[in-house]
């Protein structure tokens, strides 16, 4: 939580840090705490990223462990940003920002809430034609990775198409989707 959070449910900031003191809250990062004895899993970190960056959407590797759509365990947080916006300044977390604009960036945003928190992820096929798009950054073996269990696990070829279409990687991803059927 954010100290804002507490306040706004009648807890006053001295409580929190007094809280600190008593070893029954961890300061996270700057402005994030969290209960001690909670535990540090990849949705937690993913919820740390989200309150600090509101603006990001989680992608490319990190939707893709996020979708169970991979096997790679990324050791940073993969997030999209318009062109323009400057990157946030994380102690921890890492982060990684791959710049998207337009229908890429916009298109595809999922909404999902853990820890009380919101989350904006791509969608499944959305993060599928990224890595295909971004291939060069991540690894082509990831995005055919990625495709194949897309397609055995989740179908939605016609959802696929759309977002190979605004990602423009239509023709890099034929001759897989041919392979793969």
């Amino acid at each position: 939580m954010r100290p804002a959070d507490l306040e706004s449910r009648g807890i006053p900031r001295g409580q929190l840090y007094r809280l600190v003191r008593a070893g029954l809250v961890d300061r996270r990062a700057r402005g994030i705490y969290v209960a001690t004895e909670h535990p540090l899993t990849a949705e937690h970190t993913l919820a740390q990223v989200a309150k600090r960056v509101p603006s990001a959407v989680f992608c490319l590797l990190t939707a893709l462990r996020f979708h169970e759509l991979t096997t790679q365990a990324p050791a940073e947080v993969w997030i999209a940003l318009p062109e323009k916006a400057r990157k946030p300044r994380l102690d921890y977390p890492r982060l990684r920002v791959a710049r998207f604009s337009g229908p890429a960036l916009t298109e595809g945003i999922e909404t999902h809430r853990i820890e009380n928190v919101e989350l904006r992820v791509y969608s499944a096929a959305k993060t599928v034609a990224d890595c295909f798009k971004y291939r060069n950054k991540i690894g082509l073996d990831v995005a055919v990775e990625a495709l194949r269990d897309f397609s055995h696990h989740r179908g939605g070829a016609t959802e696929l198409a759309r977002y190979a279409r605004i990602c423009r990687v239509t023709r890099v991803m034929q001759p897989y989707l041919d392979a793969i059927a």
